[in-house]
């Protein structure tokens, strides 16, 4: 075996960055991020930046970074972008963090706040104790089933097949020659749900990618692999692309319940247990998933980029 000893990246040698970037560190049930705002100076290049900041060994450490700003379609915007660099559409427990990070500093002075992302625009209620923002129940939008818009892109035996024409729920794929039953959601990005008889004995770092990249999933894919232990109450662990294993998702949950929903597993309401910590998820009856969840402000400080 051929080890490569110097693993330390590069310098970014982005001049349009500041010496030293002030950061905040922040997780919602340990699906950590690294929080900067964008509100005086715009990130011209967040890429590389993400790469380099959320490196574990030489960086601040976290899931991938999220950019926090203003927009011209809701009260704030917040970008982010996995530990590889690529950009994703959304992200659950980010967005309650950027609620709290918004609310705490002063920039937001109200309880309900209206977020543009990658997937649309999101409204979360802050849930305030003593002056500080605790968590958040964010109306995450409507799932969607239809394979064309999570984005799938199905063989044409799966096409002509009247159960995936509208639908992906309970469908076969193979993995790494293994056959699996699958349901496809998008809550913004794309998800597969598995269900599996003990997802704690799963080699994840083995699996994940596999699923990750497969021809299915021309965008790649975000995999559950779940416990269903009752009508109320589902275990579930996550893979995100771009990122690997995380201790939570809470578009992941979202899709979660929305699948088990499809399949008439749970009722229409369920605590989501993640290895990171509970997610209470509800699809209500105007059709929207609603996720109910803690947001930590862990440090701040600055970051030296160009080191």
């Amino acid at each position: 075996m051929k080890y490569v000893f110097d693993k330390r990246p590069r310098p970014l040698n982005d001049k349009s960055l500041p010496d030293f970037l002030p950061f905040t560190k922040m997780e919602g049930l340990g699906n950590d991020y690294v929080y900067i705002d964008e509100f005086d100076t715009p990130i011209a290049n967040p890429a590389p930046l993400a790469v380099k900041i959320s490196d574990r060994n030489f960086g601040v450490g976290g899931d991938g970074l999220v950019l926090v700003g203003p927009s011209q379609k809701a009260d704030f915007r917040m970008r982010m972008f996995n530990a590889d660099g690529s950009e994703g559409e959304m992200c659950g427990n980010a967005i309650r963090c950027v609620g709290k990070y918004l609310y705490e500093r002063g920039l937001a002075g109200k309880e309900l706040l209206s977020i543009e992302t990658g997937a649309g625009v999101r409204l979360l209620r802050l849930q305030i104790a003593g002056g500080k923002v605790a968590g958040a129940r964010v109306n995450m939008g409507e799932p969607v089933f239809a394979p064309a818009r999570i984005p799938m892109r199905l063989p044409e035996h799966y096409v002509q097949d009247e159960n995936c024409a509208d639908k992906f729920v309970c469908r076969p794929l193979t993995v790494d020659g293994q056959n699996y039953a699958g349901t496809a959601v998008s809550m913004g990005n794309p998800h597969l749900v598995i269900q599996c008889p003990d997802i704690d004995s799963l080699d994840l770092p083995s699996l994940g990618p596999k699923f990750e990249h497969h021809e299915f999933f021309p965008a790649r894919v975000n995999t559950e692999f779940i416990q269903v232990i009752g009508k109320t109450r589902v275990r579930m662990r996550v893979w995100e692309r771009g990122s690997g294993e995380t201790l939570a998702c809470g578009t992941g949950a979202c899709a979660v319940l929305a699948a088990c929903v499809a399949n008439n597993w749970t009722e229409r309401a369920a605590s989501i247990e993640l290895r990171g910590g509970t997610l209470l998820i509800e699809w209500a009856e105007d059709n929207n998933i609603y996720m109910t969840g803690p947001a930590t402000e862990v440090f701040s400080g600055t970051f030296r980029v160009n080191a």
